[in-house]
Protein backbone atom coordinates (compact mmCIF):
# COMPACT_ATOMS: atom_id res chain seq x y z
CA UNK A 1 0.00 0.00 0.00
CA UNK A 2 1.56 3.27 -0.91
CA UNK A 3 1.54 6.50 1.01
CA UNK A 4 -0.77 8.23 -1.23
CA UNK A 5 -3.39 5.30 -0.72
CA UNK A 6 -2.92 5.88 2.88
CA UNK A 7 -3.53 9.14 2.71
CA UNK A 8 -6.81 7.78 0.57
CA UNK A 9 -7.67 5.95 2.66
CA UNK A 10 -7.97 7.92 5.71
CA UNK A 11 -9.67 10.91 4.49
CA UNK A 12 -12.12 9.03 2.97
CA UNK A 13 -12.93 7.42 5.98
CA UNK A 14 -12.94 10.77 7.56
CA UNK A 15 -15.77 11.41 4.98
CA UNK A 16 -17.90 8.30 6.63
CA UNK A 17 -17.05 6.49 3.87
CA UNK A 18 -17.39 2.50 4.01
CA UNK A 19 -14.25 -0.15 4.41
CA UNK A 20 -16.20 -1.70 1.00
CA UNK A 21 -16.41 1.77 -1.02
CA UNK A 22 -12.72 2.74 -0.22
CA UNK A 23 -11.36 -0.42 -1.26
CA UNK A 24 -13.82 -0.38 -4.39
CA UNK A 25 -12.54 2.77 -5.38
CA UNK A 26 -8.91 2.41 -4.54
CA UNK A 27 -8.84 -1.06 -5.83
CA UNK A 28 -7.50 -2.54 -2.51
CA UNK A 29 -9.20 -5.28 -1.17
CA UNK A 30 -11.60 -4.77 2.03
CA UNK A 31 -9.56 -6.73 4.58
CA UNK A 32 -6.69 -4.32 3.42
CA UNK A 33 -8.47 -1.20 4.06
CA UNK A 34 -9.90 -2.53 7.24
CA UNK A 35 -6.78 -3.67 8.47
CA UNK A 36 -5.39 0.02 7.97
CA UNK A 37 -7.82 1.71 10.23
CA UNK A 38 -7.95 -0.54 12.81
CA UNK A 39 -4.17 0.23 13.12
CA UNK A 40 -4.83 3.98 12.44
CA UNK A 41 -7.44 4.69 14.94
CA UNK A 42 -9.98 4.50 12.64
CA UNK A 43 -12.54 1.67 13.03
CA UNK A 44 -15.93 1.18 14.13
CA UNK A 45 -19.24 2.93 12.46
CA UNK A 46 -18.17 5.01 9.43
CA UNK A 47 -20.64 7.79 10.77
CA UNK A 48 -19.20 8.26 13.69
CA UNK A 49 -15.21 8.18 12.89
CA UNK A 50 -15.63 11.71 11.96
CA UNK A 51 -16.97 12.54 15.16
CA UNK A 52 -14.16 10.91 16.71
CA UNK A 53 -11.19 11.86 15.33
CA UNK A 54 -12.64 15.66 16.11
CA UNK A 55 -13.27 14.67 19.47
CA UNK A 56 -9.61 12.50 19.77
CA UNK A 57 -7.87 15.64 18.22
CA UNK A 58 -9.28 18.19 21.07
CA UNK A 59 -8.43 15.71 23.36
CA UNK A 60 -4.89 15.41 21.76
CA UNK A 61 -4.90 11.99 21.10
CA UNK A 62 -4.52 12.94 17.22
CA UNK A 63 -1.70 15.41 15.42
CA UNK A 64 -3.79 18.30 14.57
CA UNK A 65 -1.90 18.25 11.46
CA UNK A 66 -1.85 14.98 9.69
CA UNK A 67 -4.29 13.27 12.28
CA UNK A 68 -2.02 10.21 13.14
CA UNK A 69 -1.88 8.73 17.11
CA UNK A 70 0.02 10.54 19.55
CA UNK A 71 1.44 8.27 22.57
CA UNK A 72 1.81 11.30 25.22
CA UNK A 73 4.00 10.98 27.81
CA UNK A 74 3.07 10.65 31.43
CA UNK A 75 4.79 13.90 32.50
CA UNK A 76 4.89 17.37 31.25
CA UNK A 77 2.91 19.28 28.75
CA UNK A 78 0.35 17.04 26.49
CA UNK A 79 1.67 17.29 22.69
CA UNK A 80 -0.69 18.46 20.14
CA UNK A 81 1.59 17.68 17.04
CA UNK A 82 3.32 14.12 16.54
CA UNK A 83 6.64 15.82 15.36
CA UNK A 84 8.09 19.81 15.09
CA UNK A 85 7.75 19.35 11.03
CA UNK A 86 3.90 18.75 11.56
CA UNK A 87 4.29 21.73 14.22
CA UNK A 88 5.04 23.99 12.03
CA UNK A 89 3.70 23.32 9.07
CA UNK A 90 0.43 23.81 11.45
CA UNK A 91 1.53 26.92 12.67
CA UNK A 92 2.44 27.99 8.88
CA UNK A 93 -1.06 27.02 7.54
CA UNK A 94 -2.87 29.03 10.70
CA UNK A 95 -1.42 32.41 11.54
CA UNK A 96 -4.71 33.99 12.54
CA UNK A 97 -5.35 31.42 15.64
CA UNK A 98 -2.16 32.29 17.22
CA UNK A 99 -2.59 34.57 20.63
CA UNK A 100 -0.73 37.72 19.95
CA UNK A 101 -0.12 40.25 22.57
CA UNK A 102 -0.44 43.71 22.24
CA UNK A 103 1.90 44.71 24.70
CA UNK A 104 4.66 42.75 23.26
CA UNK A 105 5.09 44.55 19.78
CA UNK A 106 8.08 47.31 19.94
CA UNK A 107 7.96 49.64 16.97
CA UNK A 108 11.91 50.43 16.11
CA UNK A 109 13.77 52.44 13.10
CA UNK A 110 16.45 50.51 11.61
CA UNK A 111 19.65 52.19 12.32
CA UNK A 112 21.16 51.16 9.17
CA UNK A 113 18.67 51.26 6.34
CA UNK A 114 16.14 53.80 8.37
CA UNK A 115 13.05 51.68 7.80
CA UNK A 116 10.89 51.52 10.57
CA UNK A 117 9.55 47.77 11.64
CA UNK A 118 7.67 45.96 14.93
CA UNK A 119 8.78 43.30 16.76
CA UNK A 120 6.93 40.87 18.52
CA UNK A 121 8.21 39.79 21.82
CA UNK A 122 12.11 40.97 21.56
CA UNK A 123 12.48 44.55 23.14
CA UNK A 124 16.42 44.26 22.27
CA UNK A 125 16.17 44.19 18.57
CA UNK A 126 18.01 47.19 16.35
CA UNK A 127 17.93 45.96 13.15
CA UNK A 128 15.02 45.00 10.78
CA UNK A 129 16.72 41.54 9.12
CA UNK A 130 19.86 40.03 9.15
CA UNK A 131 21.10 41.88 6.13
CA UNK A 132 20.94 45.21 7.70
CA UNK A 133 22.84 44.14 10.37
CA UNK A 134 25.80 42.53 8.45
CA UNK A 135 25.78 45.35 6.26
CA UNK A 136 26.21 47.88 9.43
CA UNK A 137 28.10 45.75 11.53
CA UNK A 138 30.68 44.55 8.70
CA UNK A 139 30.49 46.97 5.71
CA UNK A 140 30.36 49.92 7.61
CA UNK A 141 29.37 52.83 5.27
CA UNK A 142 30.52 51.82 2.00
CA UNK A 143 27.12 52.14 -0.08
CA UNK A 144 26.69 55.65 1.03
CA UNK A 145 23.83 54.88 3.36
Amino acid sequence: MTLDEKEKIRELRLKGTGYKGIASLLGLTRDSVRGFCKRNGLDGDSCVVALNVEEKIKRNLFCACCEKPIKQKVQGRTRRFCSGDCRRKWWREHPNERKKNDDAIYKYTCPYCGEEFSSYGNKKRKYCSHNCYIKDRFWGDENGI
